[in-house]
Formats: C-alpha cells, sequence, structure tokens
C-alpha cells in the first residue's frame, strides 16, 4: 500500500537476511528505522540470534564523524550493542524497494543530561529532569542541530523523522518510574514542564517574567500538600509563558530543520508532534510553518479525540501554503492496546480525516498475530 510504513529498531534488520524481504511482504513501502535511540528495553522476537536488546543509554546506530562534532560540548555515543546497525539495515531495506526514513530521537537523552546537567530541564524547584535536554540552551540547540544534519547526510535514507523536537518535560516513564502517586491534572503538568535553568531564567527575566519561579512554586503547593487537585497560576502570566514556550520551540525546530537542509536541501523532514503547541514529551507542539511534514500519534483504537487532533494539524499544514506530508501513527501492537481486528478501518478513518501517510509501530516488536493484521490492509 502507498504511504504505509511500519517501524523497526536497526537490530531487528541488521543480522536478520530475512527481515527486510519479510517487512515488504507485509504491503509497507517504507520503514521509520531508529537512526538516534534513547534508552530501551525491546523484544526482536524473529531475529535468529538475538531476542532481547537492551539499550544502556541513549546511542546513534551509524558511525559519527568526530570531525563533525568538534565544535560541539554534547556528543553523541555511537551503541557497542549494534555498532553500525542502522547503516547495515538502510542498506538491506533499500534493496528490498523500501524506503528508509531515518527515525532520530533529538531531546529525550538522559545520558546526556547526566553528564551535563546545566543543560537539562531544571523545574520551578531546582530538581533536574536529566531525561529532558532544554532546547533553549544554546549547547543543546547546537547538539540537535548537528546530529540531524549528521543523520540526514547518512546514505540509504529518503527522509528523516525526528522525535522529541521541541520542549521534553517531567512526564516521562523513567527507570522503575514512581510518581504516579498524585493525579496531575494539565495544568499542574504544564507548571512541572517549565524550565528554570539559566538559559531559561534569562529568557524569562528578557520577557520581563522575573517572578515566574515564585509563582510556579505558589501554584504547585497545594497540590503537593493536598488542599487542591490543580495548580492555578495568573491567568495573563500564563499566557504570556505559553507564548514564549511556543516561541523558543519555534526557534528550536527551525534550526533543526535548516540544518537539515543545509546537507540534503530536498529531503522530506518530518516532525513527531500534537495539534497543541504546547505539547512536550516525544511528540511536542510544532507550529507549521511550510517547511517540514508531521506524525501525529493516533492510538491503537478508534478514537474520536485523535480524530479531531489529526483534523486539527491537516488544516494548521493547509494553512500553511505548503503541501507536506502529514503522517498518522497506529500501533499495531496487540500487548500494548492495539485493537487489531479494527485496524483497516481505523487505518481508513485516519486516511479520511487527513493523513497521507500512515505508520504502524512497530513491526519489530510486533507478534505473529500483530503482523498478520498488517497484511489484510
Amino acid at each position: 500500500m502507498r504511504g504505509l510504513g511500519v517501524n523497526l529498531y536497526p537490530w531487528d534488520v541488521a543480522g536478520d537476511p530475512d527481515c527486510a524481504e519479510r517487512i515488504a511482504d507485509l504491503g509497507a513501502d517504507r520503514v521509520t528505522l531508529a537512526a538516534a535511540y534513547h534508552t530501551v528495553r525491546a523484544l526482536s522476537p524473529r531475529h535468529p540470534s538475538r531476542k532481547v536488546v537492551t539499550a544502556t543509554h541513549s546511542a546513534v546506530y551509524y558511525r559519527p564523524e568526530r570531525a563533525h562534532w568538534d565544535d560541539s560540548l554534547l556528543r553523541p555515543a555511537e551503541a557497542a550493542w549494534a555498532p553500525g546497525s542502522f547503516t547495515e539495515g538502510a542498506k538491506a531495506l533499500h534493496a528490498a524497494g523500501l524506503k528508509v526514513y531515518a527515525w532520530t530521537i533529538l531531546a529525550h537523552n538522559q545520558r546526556l543530561g547526566t553528564m551535563h546537567s546545566e543543560h537539562a530541564v531544571v523545574n520551578a524547584f531546582g530538581d533536574p529532569y536529566a531525561w529532558a535536554l532544554c532546547i533553549n540552551s544554546l549547547a543543546v540547540r547546537t547538539y540537535c542541530a548537528l546530529l540531524a544534519s549528521e543523520v540526514a547526510s547518512q546514505p540509504e535514507i529518503d527522509g528523516i523523522e525526528l522525535e522529541s523536537c521541541g520542549w521534553y518535560g517531567f512526564d516521562h516513564l523513567h527507570a522503575h518510574d514512581k510518581t504516579s502517586s498524585i493525579a496531575f491534572d494539565s495544568a499542574t503538568k504544564f507548571l512541572l514542564n517549565l524550565c528554570f535553568c539559566a538559559a531559561c531564567s534569562a529568557s524569562y527575566a528578557a520577557a520581563g517574567l522575573d517572578g515566574l519561579r515564585d509563582a510556579v512554586r505558589a501554584a504547585l503547593a497545594p497540590v503537593f500538600l493536598g488542599t487542591a487537585e490543580s495548580a492555578v497560576l495568573d491567568a495573563e502570566l500564563l499566557e504570556d509563558v505559553s507564548a514564549l514556550r511556543i516561541q523558543l520551540a519555534s526557534r528550536f525546530q527551525a534550526e533543526v530543520v535548516a540544518a537539515v537542509r543545509s546537507v540534503r536541501p530536498n529531503l522530506p523532514i518530518l516532525l513527531h508532534t500534537s495539534a497543541d503547541p504546547l505539547a512536550t514529551g516525544a511528540n511536542p507542539g510544532a507550529v507549521p510553518d511550510g517547511s517540514f511534514g508531521a506524525v501525529i500519534q493516533c492510538g491503537g483504537a478508534r478514537s474520536d479525540a485523535a480524530l479531531v487532533g489529526l483534523l486539527a494539524y491537516a488544516d494548521a499544514l493547509d494553512k500553511a501554503g505548503t503541501p507536506q506530508t502529514l503522517a498518522a501513527t497506529l500501533n499495531v501492537v496487540g500487548g500494548m492496546g492495539s485493537d487489531r481486528a479494527g485496524l483497516a478501518s481505523w487505518v481508513d478513518e485516519v486516511r479520511t480525516a487527513g493523513a497521507n501517510e500512515v505508520r504502524l509501530y512497530h513491526a519489530g516488536i510486533a507478534s505473529a498475530a500483530d503482523l498478520a493484521a498488517i497484511r489484510t490492509l
């Protein structure tokens, strides 16, 4: 099916001579293949020699060019557990007639956030979020632009998909996570996501928001004490900091896109994003300006909310005036909540809502029954 893609980890392909043809036989014509990825433990059930892969830290799966990083404080590490697997995998997938989109994680990097905590997001209480690089930091902006351009320069790729290309924050599943004891609403999470590192504090001061940290602490205090269910910030202050967040995210995204264009002017660029311009995390808000396409997460089962978000982003892309790809990612793994029986109709609905491509997450970790559902599309 034209425009039907699947996600794969590079270790799913490298060392498995049957993987590429197996993916082509699913009816897919493209693969989103991880080139730079975060810490993960993942099954690879069909690989002939390995079944469980543990990526112990954020890493790249090609050989980074040392000279490319001479002027950067932050630098990627090559994955010792699967070195060169992106390069090997991309070649094999191309040989099978599949397009390859390089799946690139930017601001989500616990290794660098731990090594350089001064460039990680810091909340209003001074707690660093080691997994979340602050995209307002010059060092982080430099690193992400260099990473995007280096991935874009890899051979055997037909496009690049940028995940966490924007604000990252509190709401992240950390190792042995113990943060669900209080159910934070969206207003509270927004305040927990605000960064107060040196770069952000300077930006707040320049925007006349010097008292923001104290106001955020005061708003969060009753939620932690259990005397309020939601953190309430002054409406004007909330509007001002929201506008600044969107402005800084847009600057960061423009720099990353420009870095890709500097090495591959016509390479398709897709941001994993959300219809909410203030969204944080793997799919952070990105206001479309015609320079990039989008990948919108739509879950594993039919959802009115997902359709509303997809329609909203399709409308925003239309208003940007430059035709771009709008891809919907659907979870196909039954063990992760996918409605396999309804997959075909869900694909039809997201296409009707404006998606001109579909991504199925994730053919590498999928069961045999999950793959069978893909073949029916």
